[in-house]
């Protein structure tokens, strides 16, 4: 009877949905958690990877507030937005879910009732920030000020994002309402905690048992917290958008989002219908590894405040890894969705670019020990050196000399490998076992520097063999030669396809063989190749490719080192209103007047704007328009144009624009809009 296979649930860090996720967050946990995934899939084990949106909390409550919408409706938007970005970068979900669901607030009452009998939970006396201008109650979160351990002066009321450590609103100093900036007074509310102290013990052991599967960062910065001493956490919050408490003296209370968060691991996978992936007492139980992929902010939550949860419950598996992985930085700075500063995904899949070269490059920058670092120039640089030049190359040459001078086919039959054939096969092996042993220990980035190293085996090995010249001379030879690449070709088409699925199934596709990647027994000397309909895998690129796609800030969110995106973000309900169709009486409101643009200024910040001063005849004002790109600002002086005067102001880069200047837009650029001929400033247009 053959023996079962071995689960392995993977989860990655819920996204929190009130922004459109960035770069950092890709490699902080999706990308390298589906890496994974796919690599112990090709292993052959049972694989379950879940993932889903973090839906609750204050910063909802208030993001949708401020955009006029009930938070469903903003949450339903975001949702959908990541959801497309992780499924056009190959993320292998095998669910992607929501906490807003019904399913999960049912999981999470549940869960937390069995702590609550458990003797885990109790009510106590919270002092809490009320800001009278704002008539609430102020979430930890919407209470800033500075640190007392760093005094880092940007500090949250849960947690300081310079030092990590968690905080309680009253511990800050210079406390002020995020909201509106004024001082909040101290109220008293009831709310119920979970007595994490009772755990600390247990944890303790449980942490030290991680001791050669956990990485020593993870372990040191965990035991550090038990050090210093566990304390009580309030579980609860005085807001209407979350999970709802099961007791009746809290029904108008909800569950703290780092409570109910982590219990979606669990609410997802019984959505699966696999549930007895976390049950103890399943005839799972010892039979399923755990692995959290998760951001360097996110660790002593895994570590101390969820599993802690997991041992008072008492019915579910701990996790057996968790993956804590560092920060991403850009260009020399953070990444920061308040100043929109970094490579922002909602539009990737307009860039030009194939999903596997975004992996590619961001599998490089997995910070799984220390900072990494975005840099644009290495983009490039990797990217045309090592994914095209040599992975690319080596299957590519590889594969059409086959299909120009072989017809397409190739086998094993009759050949008879020499000694270069055994031992550049044996490198191979070599190395795609050392491959393995490297990903099993979590180092991804190494990983995907031993497939590298493969393909260049493959090119010195083609290089040296020179088939091109046996194809007289000695046939039988190059057709050997040939055969042992279609070999290594088929190798890479297995083993790549963790990082680059897209690649590895064109590659599949080109041997004619079913995409069924898989590590073991690659090797099969009756494998009879039939390669068709060749195509270059990867499309060099330049600086100019790289140029358009940096400066094209309204689509990918981009920004220069030294500057922020000028652009705001367009408010969800414009959507919406994009899509109405426009009548005559529509057009009619729009007030069109000539005006001569007397300054144009550059914006430092912006490789986009220009800064127009625009006599409109009674007055002047100030119009930002997108144009640097297409006009010198010193050609626009005593220009006259077009300009719409009854927007509302909008304020960019803290300059108000008091208008838009007409242009349209065509395969040369964008023109602005010109009177035929010279007129009257300030003259309407009916």
């Amino acid at each position: 009877m053959d023996k079962p296979k071995e689960k392995i649930l993977i989860t990655s860090a819920l996204p929190y949905v009130n922004n459109i996720p960035h770069i950092g967050n890709i490699v902080g946990s999706h990308l390298p958690a589906d890496i994974f995934a796919r690599f112990m899939r090709t292993l052959n084990y049972d694989v379950t990877f879940v993932g889903g949106a973090d839906e609750h909390g204050t910063p909802i409550e208030i993001a949708a507030q401020k955009k006029n919408l009930n938070p469903k409706e903003l949450c339903d938007y975001y949702y959908n937005i990541h959801k497309k970005i992780y499924e056009w970068l190959n993320i292998s979900y095998d669910i992607f879910s929501r906490t807003s669901n019904e399913i999960h607030h049912r999981t999470t009452q549940e869960f937390f009732t069995e702590i609550y009998k458990n003797g885990y939970i109790k009510e106590g006396k919270i002092s809490l920030p009320y800001c009278e201008k704002c008539n609430r109650v102020l979430p930890d979160r919407y209470v800033e000020g500075t640190c007392p351990h760093c005094g880092y002066e940007k500090a949250r009321g849960d947690q300081c994002e310079m030092c990590g450590n968690m905080l309680n609103p009253t511990e800050l100093k210079n406390p002020r309402c995020a909201i509106c900036g004024s001082k909040p007074e101290i109220v008293e509310r009831t709310h119920l905690f979970f007595e994490l102290n009772k755990l600390s013990a247990q944890l303790e052991d449980w942490i030290k048992s991680k001791k050669g599967i956990w990485s020593s960062n993870v372990i040191a910065e965990s035991l550090g917290w038990i050090k210093e001493g566990l304390k009580e956490r309030c579980i609860t919050r005085n807001i209407r958008w979350g999970v709802k408490v099961p007791l009746e003296k809290f029904k108008d209370n909800v569950f703290y989002v780092w409570f109910d968060a982590p219990i979606g691991y669990i609410s997802f996978t019984n959505e699966l219908k696999k549930e007895n992936l976390w049950k103890k007492d399943s005839n799972n139980a010892g039979n399923v590894k755990i692995y959290h992929f998760i951001g360097k902010d996110n660790i002593i939550f895994h570590t101390i405040f969820w599993p802690a949860m997991l041992l008072a419950n008492n019915k579910f598996n701990l996790p057996y890894n968790v993956v804590g992985l560092q920060y991403l930085n850009y260009e020399g700075g953070k990444i920061s969705k308040s100043q929109n500063r970094g490579i922002f995904c909602e539009n990737l899949s307009d860039s030009g670019i194939d999903s596997d070269v975004w992996r590619f490059y961001l599998t490089f920058l997995i910070p799984e020990n220390s900072d990494a670092e975005w840099k644009w120039d290495e983009f490039l640089n990797k990217t045309n050196s090592e994914l095209i030049g040599n992975f690319g190359n080596f299957v590519n040459r590889t594969l059409l000399f086959i299909q120009k001078n072989f017809n397409g086919k190739i086998n094993f039959k009759e050949l008879n490998f020499g000694d270069d054939e055994v031992e550049v096969l044996g490198k191979v092996r070599r190395k795609a076992e050392e491959h393995k042993q490297t990903m099993l220990n979590g180092h991804l980035r190494d990983g995907l520097k031993k497939i590298l190293e493969i393909s260049d085996i493959g090119n010195e090995y083609m290089q040296k063999k020179a088939p091109w010249k046996n194809l007289k001379e000695n046939f039988e030879e190059s057709r050997k030669t040939m055969y042992c690449c279609a070999l290594i070709c088929y190798e890479l088409a297995n083993i790549c396809h963790p990082f680059l699925p897209n690649s590895s199934g064109k590659i599949f596709g080109m041997l004619n063989l079913k995409v069924e990647p898989k590590f073991e027994n690659v090797y099969k000397e009756d494998i009879e190749f039939e390669i068709k309909n060749v195509v270059t895998l990867f499309k060099k690129m330049d600086e100019k490719i790289i140029d358009e796609i940096k400066g094209n800030v309204s689509k990918i969110g981009v920004e220069t080192k030294e500057g922020k995106k000028a652009e705001e973000k367009e408010e969800i309900k414009m959507e919406n209103e994009e899509n109405k169709e426009i009548t005559y009486e529509d057009f009619k409101k729009l007030n069109l007047k000539i005006g001569t643009i007397e300054q144009a200024e550059e914006i430092p910040k912006s490789d986009r704007l220009l800064k127009l001063t625009v006599n409109l005849g009674p007055e002047k004002r100030i119009i930002l328009a997108g144009i640097k790109k297409f006009y010198d600002a010193g050609d626009l002086i005593n220009k006259q144009v077009i300009v719409l005067t009854n927007l509302k102001p909008r304020k960019m880069l803290n300059i108000e624009s008091q208008g838009m200047i007409l242009a349209a837009e065509d395969e040369e650029g964008i023109k602005l809009l010109i009177p035929d001929k010279k007129a009257k400033e300030g003259s309407e247009i009916g």
